[in-house]
């Protein structure tokens, strides 16, 4: 990606969109960030031996491991016998379960579980060499109001071809190139918003569809819809991700040209 010195009225901006940027990359390949995910294991499915034996009960599951052949390590201890664990909310690099330098997170969705193996030493993370970006331009970076509305679900498909759950809490709407648009988005629970996106770019320029992710709201319900900062989900950097697809009306019939386009490997 090139970059221009900044200069004009828009400077600051672009400046913080360049350390925005920066974060991202270095976030992405952390030695635990999404370029290290290499399998979502569905206990439904079956879990391969190599990480012992996994069953569900209730809301937890249990592991069962031998120290020797599986290689497994509990809070940092050689894990032989039982473990009772639940779905794992804390980054990566915090979970419970570990296999020499990986990572196993227990994920819970929709009432199914899984585990998750992160390595540090994955090929995706070797051959990460950036995330391709568009050049900052101060056009697309807008006012917008946000819409709140009561909470609803909405099902919509997954990346790994699965319908599931996406709760919505309002909209946010803005204008540009003279026409109002909207976007309806999730609330996080430190109240900022979460829009899944595509444009008429999504599949040519850009991946096919992208996030956002708008800070809270003022308290006038205005907020800053900045496409410069569309930033690709996860699974553009792991296959073993399950994004959700774009809802219903978050199709764009516009050019978003903006933000982050595809990753660059070696």
């Amino acid at each position: 990606m090139s970059t221009q010195e900044p200069k004009g009225p828009d400077s600051g901006h672009e400046l913080d969109w360049k350390q925005w940027h920066e974060h991202r990359v270095a976030t992405v390949s952390a030695p635990y960030g999404p370029l290290a995910l290499t399998a979502t294991h569905w206990l439904a499915d079956g879990v391969p031996e190599e990480f012992g034996q996994w069953r569900e009960d209730g809301d937890e599951v249990v592991v069962t491991a031998a120290a020797a052949a599986h290689q497994l390590a509990l809070d940092d201890s050689p894990l032989t016998g039982e473990a009772r664990l639940g779905a794992d909310s804390g980054p990566v690099e915090g979970s419970r379960l570990s296999q020499r330098g990986r990572r196993l997170v227990v994920l819970r969705r929709e009432g199914l579980w899984a585990v998750r193996v992160w390595d540090p030493e994955s090929p995706a993370r070797r051959a990460f060499a950036g995330i391709e970006a568009a050049a900052y331009e101060e056009r697309f970076r807008l006012p917008g109001t946000f819409r709140p509305y009561e909470r609803r679900q909405v099902r919509v498909p997954n990346a790994d071809g699965v319908e599931r759950g996406l709760e919505l809490a309002g909209e946010i709407a803005f204008t540009l190139g003279g026409q109002e648009h909207t976007l309806q988005v999730a609330v996080e629970a430190d109240g900022s918003l979460w829009a899944v996106f595509a444009d008429g770019t999504s599949g040519k320029s850009t991946f096919r569809f992208r996030f956002l992710r708008p800070d809270a709201p003022a308290a006038d319900h205005s907020v800053t819809v900045d496409f410069n900062r569309a930033q690709l989900p996860p699974c553009a950097f792991a296959d073993h991700f399950i994004c959700p697809f774009p809802p219903p009306g978050n199709t764009l019939p516009i050019d978003i040209p903006v933000g982050e386009r595809t990753i660059r490997t070696n």
